[in-house]
């Protein structure tokens, strides 16, 4: 029988408007993430750089919304959501203007960098202020059209991106987004609304300074690797060290500081929810890396154009979108675990025929490994993420949220890091640009990521494996301690809210 929908519960045309304005800076931050995957090897070229450098145009991009998102909550507290939502759009559109100015491998990373702080901030407050306009009855609705752009951008990332590097050039991949954000940035002037009221509150200046450095130097020493003829060089060694222990000492000051840190760490010992955070962490990795590397596997291996590239990366996202519907339902009714489990298996099995392709393998049989492959994406996915809020209690959940978006990130920075490694030491040891003398370095790339996803299978294992509770029930089963250490009562007089509410940090 279907529900009633009362007044209050409509999609009033002041919620519909406000979630237009949101959307149109929210698309031109998600086809950004995906459009320039296909421009890499044509920047490899033209600008004479390696794989291995050339890759820090996505990583960097990556770290960047990473750093940028804990950072969120603060800057609403700050400047309220509307001032915020016009900060992070002019940072974008100057990140983009400059990147179409770039005049080096060097100098397009270091715009790239400023890019992603505007995109790590648009994304999540697009989330926020509609959670925080539509209120619990109408959020699942609201959200539910905020998600369609995200379902099509790894589908129409890659075809746009293909059709104007290969009618325009480079430089447009990152212009053509000027005009998209310049009317979010009019429109967001005319409808968004000024709410909310400002809180003086304190930025984790010590955490922002360990955390964003150590990522940093730990990526900048994988990189290093992949261009060094021995692992062992003092560079590499230093870097990765150097971002080995800023990161060790942000988790102890994160520890110290509790729910007053830029990340609450502490959040990683309830429940399943450590578990989901690392299975969010080799999905990031499964589903960026080889997007590094499959532009340049049907380019160099298979000599396809980069329109031609854009179209043959499509069958992926029309894969995703399909095991997001189909997981969703799924998750509700028979749990987390087997459906993550099964997602994942997918990943791998479907990666299999590229470890073995070569010029000869029909691109029909790799576009459905793809479909398969992005299918098992979607419902891994969509999978973890439901898993990962089964034993959090409701006024920790702004919080998680922030931690999961930072870990997928990182995950994703590292996949593309690591692929760049094992792809770039596999080129230079083929001894040829032939076809089929550099298939061999793009197989051992797709060898290794089946064996990322593989890894993933182990912390899937602790997902919940029974569908989720009564909402009356959620967190009955957790130790009393860990309740009571994330209750709001022992907060920051800062963060407090009352009642309790969806923070801007989702």
């Amino acid at each position: 029988m279907p529900t009633k929908t009362t007044a209050d519960d409509r999609l009033d045309r002041e919620l519909v408007t406000l979630a237009a304005v949101l959307l149109v800076g929210a698309v031109a931050a998600l086809l950004d993430t995906t459009v320039v995957s296909v421009a890499l090897p044509r920047l490899s070229d033209e600008m004479g750089a390696p794989v291995a450098t050339v890759q820090w145009v996505s990583t960097g991009y990556l770290l960047a919304m990473a750093v940028a998102i804990p950072a969120m909550g603060w800057l609403v507290d700050r400047l309220g959501a509307r001032r915020t939502w016009l900060a992070a759009l002019w940072c974008f559109l100057v990140g983009s203007l400059l990147c179409g100015a770039a005049w080096s491998v060097e100098s397009l990373i270091a715009f790239r960098v400023l890019k992603g702080l505007g995109a790590g901030l648009v994304l999540p407050l697009v989330q926020a202020i509609l959670a925080g306009a539509a209120g619990p009855a109408r959020v699942g609705r609201v959200m539910a059209v905020v998600g369609i752009p995200g379902q099509l951008a790894p589908v129409v990332g890659p075809v746009v991106g293909g059709a104007v590097l290969s009618s325009l050039g480079w430089r447009w991949l990152f212009l053509v987004n000027v005009p998209v954000v310049a009317v979010a940035l009019v429109a967001a002037h005319r409808h968004l609304p000024d709410t909310g009221r400002r809180v003086p509150t304190r930025l984790d200046l010590p955490g922002l300074a360990l955390a964003a450095p150590g990522l940093a130097a730990l990526l900048a020493g994988l990189a290093a690797a992949g261009r060094s003829a021995d692992p062992a060089d003092a560079p590499v060694v230093a870097a990765t060290a150097t971002g080995a222990a800023l990161l060790a000492g942000f988790v102890l000051h994160a520890r110290r500081r509790r729910e007053r840190a830029l990340l609450d760490v502490r959040l990683l010992r309830v429940g399943r929810f450590g578990a989901a955070t690392a299975s969010l962490f080799l999905f990031g990795v499964s589903l960026y890396g080889p997007l590094l590397v499959l532009p340049l596997f049907y380019e160099r291996v298979h000599g396809a154009t980069p329109d031609a590239v854009g179209w043959l990366l499509a069958p992926q996202g029309l894969g995703t979108m399909v095991g997001l519907w189909v997981a969703g339902r799924a998750t509700d009714r028979v749990g987390a675990r087997p459906v993550a489990l099964a997602g994942t298996a997918l990943v791998a099995l479907a990666t299999l025929p590229f470890r073995a392709a070569g010029p000869e393998t029909p691109l029909a049989w790799l576009a459905a490994a793809s479909a398969v492959r992005g299918a098992g994406l979607g419902a891994a996915g969509v999978a973890v993420l439901g898993g990962a809020y089964r034993d959090v209690p409701e006024p920790a959940v702004p919080r998680a949220t922030s931690l999961l978006h930072v870990v997928q990130r990182i995950g994703a920075s590292f996949g593309t890091a690591a692929m760049a490694v094992v792809l770039q030491r596999g080129l230079a040891a083929a001894g040829g640009d032939a076809p089929a003398e550099v298939a061999g370095a793009f197989r051992t790339a797709f060898g290794w990521s089946v064996g990322l996803a593989l890894a993933a299978l182990v912390p899937a294992l602790a997902l919940p494996r029974r569908p989720p509770p009564p909402a009356s029930e959620v967190g009955r089963d957790l130790p009393g301690e860990q309740v009571l250490a994330l209750d709001p009562a022992g907060l920051d007089p800062e963060q407090r809210r009352e009642p309790v509410e969806v923070r801007h940090d989702l």
